[in-house]
């Protein structure tokens, strides 16, 4: 059973076309060479693919551009030569004419060169000024609102600054003061110390006896207890009771 007739025509799936230009062009360069060796024939052969990659190939020893150029001497074509001058030229028309607009209307903007204009133009530059002012001075507005708050914020800064170093004024004034009160403090400790020790001391011994006559020795060269009778206070009443022992007292 013979095969069937292909149709032939675009193949809409992306992946297959791909596959099947790879396939083709391969056994397309195959029969190109195979009939340039064969025959003794001069091919050049030119494939662009999807993506506009160049593939080629010229019969030995000719080159691609020989066969073009045999081509078109053959057929009597030529090439179509681009001349960029023009192009160039039309270019630089257009860009003066755009300069010299420009510079008009800079000129009305101005005030200058305003007796050639109508008057629907010199309402339009009217309107057209009065938006630029607008703009203008909200703009200065705006710099003029943030350098306050700038000035506001650098204000509150330096009383911060301030607040802070009077502090540290004080508490260095408090302690450059402080070691002479707490020298003074710590004296007066000493000395209520001093005083309460020496009220103890007096405290653990009777009154009198810190006199010289009710003590264990005497004032005068060391007197016992066995003559202290002889430095007994006289009362200022003598007992009249007792009147064998009035020879105490005289």
């Amino acid at each position: 059973m013979g095969r069937g007739k292909v149709e032939v025509k675009r193949i809409e799936n992306k992946t297959s076309r791909q596959v099947t230009f790879s396939k083709r062009r391969a056994g397309l360069l195959k029969k190109t060479h195979e009939l340039s060796v064969l025959c003794d024939a001069q091919i050049g052969l030119i494939i662009f693919s999807t993506k506009g990659k160049l593939f080629e190939y010229s019969s030995q020893p000719h080159s691609m551009g020989e066969i073009i150029s045999k081509y078109l001497h053959t057929t009597g074509a030529s090439l179509p030569v681009h001349d960029y001058r023009v192009e160039q030229y039309d270019e630089i028309a257009k860009m003066k004419r755009e300069t010299l607009n420009l510079q008009l209307s800079l000129q009305r903007y101005k005030g200058d060169d305003l007796n050639s204009a109508q008057y629907e133009e010199l309402n339009e530059l009217e309107k057209q000024l009065e938006n630029a002012v607008s703009k203008v001075r909200a703009r200065k507005l705006e710099l003029l609102q943030q350098q306050m708050e700038n000035l506001k914020r650098t204000e509150r800064m330096l009383e911060k600054e301030n607040q802070e170093m009077c502090q540290w004024l004080m508490n260095y004034e408090m302690y450059k003061q402080q070691p002479a009160a707490v020298m003074e403090q710590q004296q007066q400790q000493e000395e209520a110390a001093a005083a309460l020790t020496e009220l103890n001391l007096l405290g653990e011994q009777p009154l009198l006896a810190q006199f010289s006559f009710f003590g264990d020795q005497g004032q005068f060269g060391g007197a016992t207890t066995s003559n202290s009778s002889a430095y007994r206070l006289q009362p200022s009443h003598p007992n009249l009771q007792h009147p064998s022992s009035s020879s105490d007292y005289l």
